[in-house]
């Protein structure tokens, strides 16, 4: 594990939350944004619906079809607009507009598992925590960090417990990084990765 670590640190010693927002519920209806697309795609539609929309009460109060013209370039964008509806009321409502530093909580809202909890968590109230996102899981697994046949739940709970806590935030956002740029999915830079001989997607693609 110091080994993969060690290598983290060399590639990306500031590896960072490439989400763009200003306020707490601008970070998780991005985050609920991000599943099945980039970040990149994310970062430029929040742009415009942050801008039009200044508050939760409006968000609330939008026009539904005028949310999903807005998304629209994004996956599920339908279904997401509802959720950005229901989770801004839900906010409004419940919390007085903030999104409270409570686990139980935000996994009730719609589009919020555990890995959007765990995402929002670690960024914005400096909660140790991992989300398993499909990069994270892609390179645990090729990393023989996990069990190949590994669920999301166990991915997760095997990087926590061979990560020392203090490192979770920081190695999370590592992994995705790796994940996104390095390990990637088609067409790994394998040839001048340093973690050729414990990556057991090289030594496959190379008997």
């Amino acid at each position: 594990m110091n080994e993969v670590l060690n290598y983290l640190d060399e590639l990306y010693p500031n590896a960072y939350c490439e989400l763009n927002y200003n306020k707490d519920y601008e970070l998780l209806i991005a985050i609920v944004l991000s599943a099945q697309t980039t970040d990149k795609r994310v970062n430029k539609v929040t742009k415009v619906l942050f801008t039009k929309y200044k508050t939760l009460e409006e968000l609330e109060n939008a026009n539904l079809e005028d949310i999903e013209n807005i998304i629209k370039e994004i996956g599920t964008y339908k279904k997401k607009s509802i959720f950005i509806k229901e989770i801004a009321k839900s906010l409004v409502h419940d919390y007085n507009g903030t999104v409270p530093n409570n686990r139980k909580y935000l996994e009730t809202l719609p589009g919020v598992g555990r890995k959007t909890t765990n995402v929002f968590l670690s960024e914005y109230y400096k909660v140790p925590s991992i989300a398993v996102d499909t990069h994270v899981e892609r390179v645990s697994k090729r990393l023989k960090l996990c069990k190949q046949n590994a669920s999301v739940k166990e991915v997760e709970a095997s990087l926590t417990k061979k990560i020392p806590k203090e490192r979770w935030i920081k190695t999370h956002h590592q992994l995705i990084f790796f994940g996104r740029y390095h390990c990637k999915a088609m067409k790994p830079n394998c040839d001048s990765c340093k973690l050729q001989k414990i990556c057991k997607y090289y030594k496959d693609k190379n008997k």
